[in-house]
């Protein structure tokens, strides 16, 4: 994707917790790339991130997650490391630099979002205490990203904004996302990913393509991009549906409240327009 966006002679910002993991990344990227620090499971080093933004940001891509970690665990603001990263964090960063952005927010959600056991937000108990499961709480995260996404566009349209916001995912992508997964201590969950893996999953570059079409194409705001091929795990990018549960615009508003409430953080009063 970084190589996607530097081709276009795009300026890169790559934020990472490990700023020479970071540039050792970078500099494999053609084009011009920077990295700063961030760590999205501390609402310190977001809002640190944001204070030490300047000028116009043309494409946020919120496209930094965890996933299937095996035993529950918190960030450092006391949230479930999933729902925390994948969503709290993003949505801090969007409503902190919403002001600079002149073109769209992209947030990366998964097929995860509606994954058999109808995944909802657990709103009485957001951290899963007690009833933790690796895969129940990713979906949770995942669809929070589309509820985000929903909500964080009704609010731009409604305050007349030129900003668009969007979501995308990648199918099944060979990442180290799923490494979880792999070394998961049952050998069924194992063997599974690493079949999947094998049989289903695109290169890396090929997963991150529905990101990079949602960043530069023409969509309609709240669109969501995935791929055309068999259970959308490979194949071209395209706009794709979403669940019921992605799409309810109560629920949306609802996430939104909570998350203001506990990241405190909202959507800026003074809505971005505009550039002359």
């Amino acid at each position: 994707m970084l190589g996607g966006l530097g081709r276009q002679r795009a300026h890169v910002v790559l934020t990472a917790r490990d700023v020479k993991r970071g540039e050792a990344a970078a500099a494999t990227v053609p084009g011009s790339v920077e990295v700063r620090r961030l760590d999205l499971a501390d609402l310190a080093s977001v809002r640190e991130f944001a204070a030490g933004w300047h000028g116009d940001l043309d494409v946020l891509i919120n496209n930094a997650g965890v996933m299937n970690i095996p035993k529950p665990t918190l960030t450092k603001n006391g949230f479930e490391m999933q729902f925390g990263t994948d969503h709290l964090g993003h949505f801090a960063l969007t409503n902190l630099l919403l002001p600079h952005i002149t073109d769209r927010v992209v947030t990366v959600s998964s097929g995860a979002h509606k994954a058999p056991g109808s995944p909802r937000i657990h709103f009485d108990n957001l951290n899963l205490t007690g009833e933790y499961a690796p895969m129940k709480a990713y979906s949770q995260s995942k669809l929070a990203n589309l509820l985000f996404t929903l909500e964080l566009h009704r609010r731009l349209a409604e305050a007349g904004s030129p900003v668009r916001a969007l979501a995308a995912h990648p199918g099944a992508a060979k990442s180290n996302l799923s490494r979880h997964s792999r070394q998961d201590s049952r050998v069924l969950m194992r063997v599974g990913s690493r079949l999947a893996e094998l049989l289903l999953a695109q290169e890396t570059q090929a997963g991150a393509l529905p990101t990079l079409y949602a960043a530069v194409e023409d969509l309609p705001g709240a669109s969501y991009v995935g791929l055309d091929g068999f259970g959308e795990f490979r194949g071209a990018p395209t706009p794709v549906g979403r669940s019921k549960a992605a799409s309810d615009p109560t629920t949306a508003r609802r996430l939104q409240t909570v998350s203001e409430e506990l990241t405190g953080t909202a959507f800026p009063e003074q809505a971005p327009t505009a550039r002359a």
